[in-house]
């Protein structure tokens, strides 16, 4: 187990990490990831009220060294050559970028690392990162799927080197499949990586029998859904084989890639969850990490390309967060 197994305070609140630099990603005229996806999700949190419940922090900037467990050196320094001169694109030509993309792909990163340190010393009950770039299609030396830095896969070793914490368990319920965190751990049995998306689907991964290879076989559960569900069949597998499998796991943190593209409005999807699908897997995550974790529950921003349902599924995510 970890070396700091201290449950949060009573009267610890979930944490909201999220920069001005994640706004300021362009990634060109009717692009789906863009900052209004932020900008609306800002303005429901404050109609709501649910914004002065939080405990708001700036996300840092993730350092070289962080970024360097999961990425190599050369690649990290490609994609912010890349950015600096102004080209369209890094590596694939669904990864748009802009002069100011490599800061805002080290603030999202930055943002996780910053809320695993609070989650695990107790100061926030969980923590939630309200940031873009996106980074679960981002392979170890690839950037695709509007994705440069993997920054849950930056905090999953970040908790492990940085704090101690021997198994990471990452949940990702984006509808895209996250190929490049379970190609980052799929040989490692410390980090559990299990997902529910929508096959076939971009970007082609995450089929059921690919479960991990070498030390790392079983520690990588794809549950794919087809297209048209919604929550019935995506809580009937949560519920009876993600939620039992992250149990038996027994992480010593649990991580979400929250990705909201699965709702009934999004439009790159066919997927038809709910708000109150989303917030029922949240609450599942969040007594299993109290059963299992100590209760260290983190969540990051991936996909959800319709923002009032993005602003909706999000105030859901937290509700039950809290």
């Amino acid at each position: 187990m970890g070396t700091l197994p201290h449950r949060s305070t009573p009267d610890a609140r979930v944490g909201f990490l999220s920069h001005r630099a994640c706004f300021e990603h362009e990634t060109g005229p009717g692009h789906p990831e863009r900052a209004l996806r932020l900008e609306t999700l800002d303005a429901h949190l404050e109609r709501s009220g649910l914004r002065s419940d939080l405990e708001t922090e700036e996300a840092p900037l993730a350092s070289a060294e962080s970024m360097q467990r999961v990425h190599p050196a050369a690649y990290l320094d490609h994609v912010r050559a890349t950015c600096a001169a102004g080209h369209p694109y890094v590596d694939s030509l669904d990864a748009n970028c802009s002069v100011l993309t490599w800061d805002a792909a080290r603030r999202a990163a930055g943002a996780g690392i910053r809320a695993v340190d609070r989650v695990v010393a107790g100061e926030w009950s969980a923590g939630f990162c309200a940031v873009r770039p996106p980074g679960h299609h981002a392979e170890e030396g690839l950037a695709m799927g509007f994705c440069f830095v993997n920054s849950i896969a930056v905090a999953a070793r970040h908790a492990q080197a940085v704090h101690g914490l021997e198994r990471i368990a990452i949940i990702d319920w984006d509808v895209h499949h996250g190929n490049g965190t379970q190609h980052l751990f799929e040989d490692d049995p410390t980090v559990l990586y299990a997902s529910l998306h929508q096959h076939p689907h971009y970007p082609g991964t995450g089929a059921a029998q690919e479960r991990g290879r070498g030390a790392g076989e079983g520690a990588t559960l794809n549950l794919p859904q087809a297209p048209g569900t919604g929550d019935s069949e995506w809580l009937q597998a949560f519920e009876q084989v993600l939620l039992p499998a992250v149990e038996s796991f027994a992480p010593d943190l649990v991580l979400i890639s929250a990705g909201f593209d699965a709702h009934a409005a999004d439009p790159l999807s066919s997927t038809h969850l709910t708000e109150d699908g989303f917030a029922q897997m949240t609450r599942g995550l969040r007594d299993v990490a109290e059963r299992t974790a100590q209760g260290r529950i983190v969540s990051m921003l991936e996909g959800g390309y319709d923002p009032d349902a993005l602003a909706r599924s999000v105030e859901a995510h937290l509700e039950a967060l809290r």
